[in-house]
């Protein structure tokens, strides 16, 4: 198992959060995923190593970005 932590940028409501959490959990491999509205935090909890690519890319997709990817 392995955790990994991103920082979103842009995220406003719990609308934002809940698009965030659906998008990253739908990665292949991921386990759980918990965001923090006021800090930007996104951890990803997961069975292995999961490419930074597709986390950045499925937060890109709910319409929001990664900082410092």
């Amino acid at each position: 198992m392995s955790t990994a932590t991103y920082t979103v940028k842009g995220m406003t409501c719990g609308h934002c959060v809940s698009s965030v959490k659906e998008e990253v959990g739908d990665v292949a491999g991921v386990t759980g995923v918990e965001v923090d509205l006021a800090t930007g935090l996104l951890t990803v909890d997961s069975d292995g190593p999961v490419d930074p690519a597709k986390i950045v890319a499925a937060v890109q997709e709910a319409g929001y970005e990664v900082a410092n990817p």
